[in-house]
Order: C-alpha cells, then sequence, then structure tokens
C-alpha cells in the first residue's frame, strides 16, 4: 500500500482533462511519485550536508532536480519564510496553498519611482600588497579600523552596544595573534618581559638562550620584528633597550631554525637606525661615548644580514650603502653617526665600497674633521672617527697588487696623501707607514 494519498493522483489527472482512471493504475502512480520524491529528497540531503547546514532549503531541492535533470521549481527562492493558508472543499478534506501579498494599487501607483540603477562595471584593487594595505577609497581608512577595533568583539559582546554602532550584523575577523596557541602568546609576554628587565640578568640570559635555540618559534618572528621595531622608535633615548633589542636580533639571527629571509627588510631599519642615529641614549646617564658600543654591534649585525642574505636580495646591499654615504657626507649629522656609517659601508659594502665610495670624498670630508678636532667637546667623538676611517682604509691592503715602488717618499709623499685624503687623515696614513695602504690610496681610480 502507498503512503501518497491516491486521491491527489485522482486530483491531477481530473485538472488535466482524463476524468476515469483503473483504480491499480491510481495506486500505481502513487507509489512511483512516492519513490520519486524520496529520491529528490535524498539528493537534496546531500546538499545540505555539504553545505554544512541542518536546515533542508528549497535551494538543495531546486539543486537535486536539476542533478537528476528534471525541470526545477520556479519562484520558491525567496528569503522570507512563505506563508500557508488553508481553504475547506469539503466537510473533510482541506487544501493549503501559498498566501500571496496583498498590494494596494493606490499606493503601489502614487509611491516614488527607485532610483535608477547604476550599470554594472568592473574593476580591481589591491587589497593589500606585501601585508600592507593601501590607502586608496576602497579599503577602510585609519579611522575606520580605529573605530573597528574599539568595538566590542566575540560571543559575549553587548548587542545593544553593537546596534547602537551600527554594527549588529558585523562578522569581526579575528586578529592574526589569536591564531597563536595559548602557550606561544605566554611564552612571547615572558620573554619580552625578561628582555626589558634590567634587574633579572638571570632570566634575560635565559631568554636569548632560548631564542637562539628553540625550534618552535617561527610563528613568533614576527611579532618579535614588531616588537623590535616599536621599541627602537620610542627608545633612543634609552640605550639599555636599544642594546637589548640588538641582542634580540642577533639571537634571532643565530637560531638555524627559523627563516628571517622574508623579515630582513623589515630589521634593517631597526638596526640602521641604531648604527647611524642621530642621538642615541642620554648623555647624563651614559656617558657622551657610551652609544659608540651600540653602534659597534649594530655593525656587526649589519655585516651578518648582508653576508648571509645579501644574496637572495639584489638590491639589499646597495641600499644600505646608499643611507649610509648619504649619512656620512652630512656634515649637520654628528660625528656619531658618521662613525657607524663608515661601519655600515664596512659591513655592506666591503673593501670594494670603501675604494669607490668612501675614498673618493674623504679630501671634502677633511673640513669637518678638523673642525670636530679644533672642539674640545667633539674632540673625542672626532677621533674615534679617524680611527675607524683609518681600519677602513688599512682593509685596503687586501686589495693591493702593486707596491710602492713608483711613489715618492718623504715630503712628497706626504703632500700626495694630504692632497688625495685631506690633511687630517693623510698625516695619520703617513705616521703609520704602511705602503701598501699608502699605494691603495694614491693608486685610486682617477675618475672618482
Amino acid at each position: 500500500m502507498s503512503v501518497w494519498n491516491s486521491d491527489n493522483i485522482i486530483d491531477v489527472a481530473e485538472s488535466v482533462g482524463i476524468g476515469a482512471l483503473n483504480r491499480d493504475v491510481v495506486e500505481q502512480l502513487a507509489r512511483d511519485v512516492e519513490y520519486r520524491i524520496g529520491q529528490v529528497i535524498e539528493e537534496a540531503l546531500k546538499f545540505m550536508r555539504h553545505g554544512k547546514r541542518t536546515t533542508l532549503t528549497t535551494q538543495d531541492i531546486s539543486q537535486a532536480l536539476r542533478l537528476l535533470d528534471v525541470e526545477p521549481l520556479y519562484g520558491y527562492e525567496s528569503t522570507r519564510p512563505l506563508r500557508f493558508g488553508e481553504a475547506s472543499i469539503g466537510p473533510a478534506q482541506s487544501i493549503f496553498y501559498i498566501e500571496d501579498e496583498e498590494m494596494d494599487f493606490e499606493k503601489l501607483i502614487n509611491a516614488p519611482l527607485p532610483k535608477v540603477p547604476r550599470e554594472m562595471s568592473l574593476t580591481a584593487h589591491w587589497l593589500a600588497v606585501e601585508g600592507v594595505q593601501p590607502s586608496i577609497p576602497q579599503n577602510p581608512t585609519a579611522a575606520d579600523q580605529r573605530q573597528q577595533e574599539l568595538l566590542p568583539k566575540g560571543p559575549g559582546a553587548n548587542a545593544n552596544i553593537l546596534a547602537i554602532a551600527r554594527n549588529d550584523n558585523v562578522t569581526v575577523k579575528p586578529l592574526v595573534k589569536h591564531i597563536l596557541s595559548k602557550e606561544l602568546q605566554l611564552y612571547f609576554g615572558r620573554v619580552t618581559a625578561a628582555i626589558l628587565d634590567q634587574g633579572n640578568e638571570e632570566h634575560r640570559s635565559a631568554a636569548f638562550a632560548s631564542l637562539r635555540s628553540d625550534p618552535g618559534l617561527h610563528q613568533l618572528v614576527p611579532y618579535f620584528v614588531q616588537f623590535v621595531a616599536e621599541k627602537v622608535t620610542h627608545s633612543l633615548k634609552s640605550l639599555s633597550v636599544l642594546t637589548q633589542m640588538m641582542l634580540l636580533v642577533g639571537a634571532l639571527l643565530d637560531n638555524s631554525n627559523l627563516h628571517i629571509t622574508p623579515y630582513v627588510a623589515s630589521l634593517i631599519p631597526p638596526v640602521l637606525t641604531c648604527l647611524t642615529g642621530k642621538s642615541l641614549g642620554s648623555v647624563a646617564v651614559d656617558g657622551p661615548d657610551a652609544h659608540f658600543r651600540l653602534r659597534d654591534l649594530a655593525a656587526s649585525l649589519l655585516r651578518t644580514i648582508t653576508k648571509r642574505y645579501g644574496t637572495n636580495t639584489s638590491t639589499l646591499k646597495p641600499r644600505i650603502a646608499r643611507a649610509c654615504l648619504k649619512t656620512f657626507l652630512d656634515s649637520h649629522k654628528p660625528f656619531g653617526a658618521h662613525y657607524g656609517a663608515v661601519l655600515g659601508l664596512k659591513a655592506a659594502a666591503g673593501i670594494s665600497g670603501i675604494k669607490v665610495l668612501l675614498l673618493p670624498v674623504l679630501k671634502a670630508y677633511d673640513i669637518v674633521l678638523k673642525n670636530g678636532l679644533d672642539d674640545e667637546t667633539k674632540k673625542s667623538q672626532a677621533e674615534m672617527v679617524v680611527v675607524v676611517l683609518l681600519e677602513a682604509l688599512t682593509t685596503l691592503e687586501q686589495d693591493v697588487l702593486t707596491s710602492q715602488n713608483g711613489h715618492p717618499e718623504g715630503d712628497e709623499l706626504k703632500t700626495k696623501l694630504i692632497e688625495s685624503i685631506g690633511e687630517v687623515l693623510g698625516g695619520r696614513v703617513f705616521d703609520l707607514d704602511r705602503p701598501a695602504m699608502i699605494s691603495a690610496i694614491l693608486e685610486k681610480d682617477p675618475e672618482f
């Protein structure tokens, strides 16, 4: 016996002009209709489960009909719930139908016409370039982002506050740090606190040792890079904080388990800041010459970065050399910045950079050196620059293939050196009496 009511078959037959059907035919058609409906529902349930839903929708039925090569039903795609009405056609029979919304023609005619829709157009824009959103009209502004950050988030957020802010239906995307496990978040907080703790050297040493050796810290690398950049930017007057940030960068570089290559471009600015910064630390607290140790540390880090990652990015060394040379040629910068610039040129460009970039400008720089050596307040720092320049010129000996044969001697040699690199450095080089260095200086390319 069929579960499907055979009277429905008779009603459909009468609607198409078939007045009398055999009872056996009616029962066979009822069973076939029941089978077809079950088949459609089974296919529709598959679409529902693949859609990760628990409610069967008319969309699922339409997709099932298309899959079974049956013409789909139309007019049931409304997002509003359907209202069913009941009409009685007899003492024991009822017909259900979908109620249509009643429209008042007078209101419909007098209603203002809707705005003409815009023509369809397609355009493209960069949502983000290397993780940074460009400032274009299609992307949210900084004010919108700040307002979004102030809104309550999460399942426990107050719905009334969200409704007041007109964001009651907004789905808030969690920040990237929410992806980190609680253990990594706790580790990051403990390590950064230990590094900045001036009173507990044991905890700080343990934090650096962990950063140098632990293999599971790759997810935290961008957060440590951002932490270094923020602290260097906001702690230029604290020499101890800047030193700890450089030691943190060194610990990350020493960890062979970390992939630092994508973050090299972000590490260079804080390192260059500590190398060529105009004013680092406080003279009253740290002393006038304490910042030179920080610049030496930053130069060693820059040397490591350029040696290890300079081949991956062809423009890395030229950009660093250009920035250092620009600082060295700025006479308004203090001698500490010039000291760091020479170290940066030596670390990034090597012997060829000293010969091509530094050696031709030493004659013009001699005026700055003499003024600094004559000023008692700047004399010690000017002497540091002279020392580092002499060290840079000493490296030229490694690239010298000729000897001093053919060069003048005595006062004439000293005069040639002064004409080449200035009075201060020329006299110092002459007093050192190193033939290979003198030969490299005097045989520089004439075009420079």
